[in-house]
């Protein structure tokens, strides 16, 4: 991610909590998305067979925590 994406990243992050501004939260998940996915898909292989959870319902699980966040640094 480049740094100006980065930087967007944490502009998305910090308003999305206070604003609950919809095309933030749109703009956030195009952003960090694939990423979380691949993150998701590569921890889930880690673990031992037999779970039920899939990379797509943690990467939601894991986006809606992000956007719920009360302080960013």
């Amino acid at each position: 991610m480049a740094p100006s994406e980065r930087e967007r990243l944490t502009q998305l992050l910090a308003l999305t909590p206070h604003k609950k501004d919809e095309q933030a939260v749109a703009e956030l998940f195009v952003l960090v998305y694939d990423q979380l996915r691949a993150l998701a898909e590569r921890y889930l292989k880690q673990e031992p067979g037999g779970h039920t959870l899939q990379p797509t319902a943690l990467v939601h699980e894991a986006f809606l925590r992000l956007i719920d966040q009360t302080r960013v640094n």
